[in-house]
């Protein structure tokens, strides 16, 4: 319940950056859920803007809410996304994915001027890779990118779904969760992980985060990236 609520708030905190006639992206996850349903209500006040989503679950959820959409077709420049983080270390680098929208969201988020993401207290880090990283990969070169991800280190386990099948991504590419307990080097890791043939994205994102709303208990903290002030998680 409270990490609900801190998730809420985290959200709440986060409209004051979305301004009438912007593109938002809508990230995807249970924290990002809360900034669409908050951003609902303020297109319902008035607000006007035009969302583009990560997921489908997201664009849903918007559609639902009566908030206008767009794509990246019409629209290859996003103002702002408010999205959600599985992991946030002291240089705002991040774990995504969790949700198994990590495609999308990167793409999503490197169109992006502002990355703002939200989180509960529970997401700082000292360190990245205690939340098992998502691996994207295609299903022909499964096998193959497995073994080289246990070769730094990983122990590497196929993400189901609740039937117990593979979970299948957006994109219908299977997804990989890597567990390192802990990535020392984030930025190499990254590096090696997109020179994988097979590997379609990472969860590891890195320098793209503009601003981190972390909420602890009533109090949301700002982090931003440059920034080294309340950097200890």
């Amino acid at each position: 319940m409270a990490n609900d609520q801190e998730k809420e708030a985290a959200a709440r905190a986060s409209l004051r950056f979305v301004k009438d006639g912007q593109i938002v992206g809508l990230g995807t996850g249970s924290t990002a859920a809360y900034f669409i349903q908050l951003l609902g209500e303020a297109v319902k006040g008035g607000l006007r803007i035009r969302g583009i989503p990560t997921s489908i679950r997201s664009r849903q959820q918007a559609a639902t809410l009566g908030i206008p959409l767009t794509t990246l077709d019409e629209c290859q420049q996003i103002d702002v996304t408010v999205d959600g983080a599985d992991e946030v270390d002291p240089q705002l680098r991040l774990i995504k994915g969790g949700g198994g929208a990590l495609l999308r969201e990167k793409i999503v988020a490197s169109a992006t001027k502002q990355l703002v993401i939200v989180a509960d207290a529970t997401k700082r880090v000292p360190v990245l890779g205690k939340f098992p990283l998502p691996v994207e990969v295609i299903k022909f070169a499964q096998a193959v990118v497995v073994r080289k991800i246990e070769a730094l280190g990983a122990n590497v386990t196929l993400r189901l779904a609740a039937d117990g099948k593979p979970f299948l991504t957006d994109e219908d590419n299977h997804i990989l969760d890597c567990r390192f307990d802990q990535i020392p080097d984030a930025d190499g890791l990254a590096r090696e992980l997109s020179d994988m043939p097979g590997v379609v994205e990472h969860g590891l994102f890195i320098g793209m985060a503009s601003v981190v709303l972390v909420a602890n208990g009533s109090k949301v903290v700002e982090l931003r990236a440059g920034d080294a002030r309340d950097r200890k998680p």
